[in-house]
């Protein structure tokens, strides 16, 4: 094993942030993020770094096949759901070291959940081209594809990342506004504000694995709704902003991994009716994408 000098770990040091940059965009996580750019520096102090004629270039190559094991691992050995009340104990997210506050403040959430929906090619093609501005032909040989299929993969992620409205946009953009008021409202416990943006008639339907033990799965009324919504403010902590199936909704996600999706019917500005899927085989099945 090579032992590493201390110019060696100045060059390293140089590419950390952007290899950080990298990781975090393919993997949603700050904690994973970090794990891989060790990886990579471990890689490094095994090799020759004389030999190596583009540093940057290598590691930006090393630490995306990392990611891209990782993504390929979790497809193989999902995560086992969060149970509904650990996220409900938890009011807002923990404080942050302010590193890896940055980091995360550096891309959306809702797009880092909608990426996480892609399959792992497709996330590396559409993150190192769109992102990063890396050619197509850097990028083949990473994924085991040629220049033109690396070509399609990205094309087709950024399909499902921007997704396609089923509103015109004047009524997609009021529609947001609807729903941010009401997960505004719903974060604050601002039992008000909440009533203010549901219809009295609103009806709430839940998948079991979404509740708490005993809780109903369908709820009328604007005030049942409302007190539910407030018992359960920890998950709007969490809550973003997304297209689902083409129409306005939220997702809950923490560590950028798709625990809740919310679909939401809105008449006029009210909200007649929304529904929350937690059903793990439902999720999968829902098209998500970022708001325009």
């Amino acid at each position: 094993m090579q032992v590493a000098d201390d110019g060696l770990t100045a060059r390293f040091e140089a590419e950390r942030g952007r290899l950080r940059a990298v990781a975090y965009r393919m993997l949603g996580e700050p904690t994973a993020a970090e794990d891989a750019v060790q990886e990579a520096w471990l890689r490094l102090s095994r090799v020759d770094a004389d030999e190596v004629d583009n540093l940057g270039g290598w590691l930006r190559t090393v630490i995306t096949r990392i990611c891209l094991d990782v993504l390929r691992a979790r497809r193989a050995r999902p995560e086992d759901p969060t149970e509904a009340g650990q996220l409900d104990e938890v009011p807002g997210a923990a404080a942050e070291p302010a590193e890896t506050a940055v980091l995360a403040d550096s891309v959306s959430r809702a797009l880092l959940i909608v990426l996480d929906t892609l399959e792992p090619a497709e996330r590396v093609a559409f993150v190192l081209h769109d992102m990063f501005a890396v050619p197509f032909d850097q990028i083949a040989p990473i994924v085991s594809r040629s220049p033109v299929a690396t070509k399609k993969l990205a094309s087709r992620a950024r399909h499902k990342v921007r997704g396609t409205t089923a509103v015109p946009a004047d009524e997609l953009a009021r529609q947001r506004r609807v729903v941010a008021a009401f997960l505004a409202a719903a974060r604050s416990g601002d039992l008000g504000g909440i009533l203010a943006v549901l219809a009295p008639d609103v009806v709430r339907r839940s998948d079991p694995a979404a509740l708490p033990p005993g809780a109903a799965a369908v709820v009328r009324g604007a005030q049942q709704v409302a007190r539910g919504t407030v018992a359960l403010a920890g998950r709007s902590q969490l809550a973003e902003l997304v297209l689902v199936n083409g129409r306005i909704g939220a997702v809950v996600a923490p560590g950028g991994r798709l625990r809740f999706a919310l679909a939401f019917r809105v008449d006029g500005d009210v909200i007649t009716e929304y529904e929350v899927i937690a059903d793990p085989n439902r999720l999968a099945r829902l098209d998500l994408a970022v708001l325009p």
